[in-house]
């Protein structure tokens, strides 16, 4: 009986370190800089539709996030708000991307005063499109914290997969400024 134990007991530690690389591994390969960012439309958080065409000319700034009203989307967001004069002076929009929907946007940005679009992607096809691995958690699904910068022309022109949400404004203002 002794033995039986013992090996279900590792049996579920090796599911639960399976299930945890499972959920946590970055699976995507980004898109590769140079390439035609490929073009979308969703709802934003006022149920409008907005395409990636509405922004030709301009830099475009696209992340990607988890969740909604989350510690670490409420910082990068508010960031991103924070510096908001400076990306309109740099003739760049920011366009937040995640699996909620147009209603959750609509509430996250009454209560964190959001004034840039937020994009649901509920069937995650701009995620897919983008190459950004979604993760499976217990009750609900998310994005990677991932952002690619979009050129005027409509380019790729940097992305991150890797985000620090305290410094990542400063970083894409940065690469903007750089030219990429």
């Amino acid at each position: 009986m002794r033995n039986i134990t013992v090996i279900l007991a590792a049996i579920c530690a090796v599911a639960v370190v399976f299930f945890a690389v499972k959920m946590w591994a970055a699976d995507g390969e980004p898109l590769a800089v140079g390439t035609a960012a490929p073009g979308f439309t969703l709802a934003s958080q006022s149920g409008a539709p907005v395409s990636l065409a509405e922004f030709k000319g301009r830099w475009v700034v696209l992340y990607f996030y988890p969740k909604d009203k989350t510690p670490g989307c409420t910082i990068e967001a508010h960031n991103f708000q924070r510096d908001a004069a400076k990306y309109e002076a740099a003739k760049a929009a920011v366009l937040g991307v995640s699996l909620d929907t147009a209603e959750s946007h609509a509430s996250f940005c009454t209560q964190e005063g959001l004034h840039f679009k937020l994009l649901a992607d509920p069937e995650h096809t701009v995620v897919d499109a983008y190459h950004v691995p979604v993760k499976n958690a217990v009750a609900f699904k998310f994005a990677s914290r991932w952002t690619y910068l979009i050129d005027p022309q409509g380019k790729i022109a940097k992305v991150w997969t890797k985000v620090d949400v305290q410094t990542h404004s400063e970083e894409v203002l940065a690469a903007i400024a750089a030219g990429k």
